[in-house]
């Protein structure tokens, strides 16, 4: 089998997780060849401290290189747009980090992208695909909880304003909803579909129009009272908190770290008076979400993120901006 060979656009922390890693196990299918950065110096330091053949010193010249197959976008989301389009249009799959871009506008234009090149474009919920949403799925599938009535998701971190700090600049798509409430919007979603109403929205402000948390009430298309919250505040009792919260005519289920189940998690199902919990093995998250990649370019799977699905998810955090009274990144 020809291994296929990616480069890192951007020298980011996330890549070791969510590429660097991953990969090493499945050293039989896939390499990283390269990372491109804003300057030299720090391609080279990241390639020498992550061990890598090969760096760029702009992100156009990774693009440029005959060795890559693959890109993985992990820019700030102000230049997901742009850097993904061009990848696509040097011939390169892209993986593109959450959120997709700044606004449906941008999302349409890198579909389009996609589609003229032919190209393969994902967006990096990895979660997705881990065993632990697979049996969240199955369970509210098997119709065990009854007929669902109110859905509860929050995923909250604290994240200080420190000099710089690109979730806190507006222009650069900051905000608690792009970087943390996109996920618990994307369970939903991908649980109930996309047929949701908006209630209400509601954000809080510390930074001129950079929502430091954010809460929104939606009702599902069966009339399920869903609640949506996120918050990256710093005075938070608890420093992490991905939580979703199912609860039916005939029982609940609660998860407990559905964005990152490998470094802890517990699944806890409520019926008939009594209480199962369970945690399931697995690798990380990234594994799985490097494998998908891998197994829908080979023609083995067809693509669970990306396409209509990055567009509805835009258009969604669009509105809900608009509906608390905030601009659209």
């Amino acid at each position: 089998m020809t291994r296929l060979r990616i480069g890192l656009l951007g020298a980011s922390r996330i890549a070791d997780k969510a590429i660097l890693q991953p990969a090493a196990l499945l050293a039989s299918e896939v390499e990283v060849r390269a990372v491109g950065a804003s300057s030299a110096a720090k391609a080279q330091a990241y390639a020498g401290q992550h061990q890598l053949p090969g760096w760029e010193a702009s992100y156009q010249a990774l693009l440029q290189r005959d060795d890559i197959d693959l890109i993985y976008n992990a820019l700030p989301a102000s230049l997901h747009a742009q850097w993904s389009i061009k990848a696509l249009q040097a011939g390169k799959s892209v993986l593109c980090e959450k959120p997709f871009a700044l606004n449906a506008a941008e999302v349409r234009a890198m579909l389009a992208a996609a589609e003229q090149s032919g190209q393969l474009l994902l967006e990096g919920y990895h979660y997705r695909f881990h065993p632990v949403f697979l049996k969240v799925q199955q369970l509210l599938q098997s119709g065990v909880l009854g007929k669902l009535l109110t859905v509860r998701s929050n995923f909250s971190v604290r994240i200080a304003e420190t000099p710089g700090s690109l979730r806190h600049q507006l222009a650069l798509g900051g905000g608690a909803l792009m970087d943390l409430g996109c996920y618990p919007l994307h369970w939903v979603r991908q649980l109930l579909g996309n047929e949701l109403q908006l209630q209400q929205a509601v954000a809080s402000c510390h930074t001129k129009g950079v929502d430091e948390s954010f809460s929104a009430r939606l009702l599902g298309p069966a009339g399920e009272q869903i609640y949506l919250g996120c918050s990256m505040a710093e005075h938070l009792n608890r420093q992490h908190d991905a939580y979703l919260e199912l609860q039916g005519e005939q029982g609940k289920l609660e998860v407990f770290n559905l964005v990152a189940p490998h470094q802890g998690h517990q699944l806890r199902l409520e019926l008939n008076g009594q209480t199962q919990t369970e945690q399931l093995e697995g690798e990380s998250t990234y594994y799985y979400q490097l494998k998908h990649w891998l197994d829908c370019l080979r023609g083995n799977a067809a693509p669970l993120t990306g396409g209509q699905d990055a567009l509805q998810q835009m258009q969604w955090i669009d509105r809900l901006y608009l509906a608390a009274g905030l601009p659209t990144r």
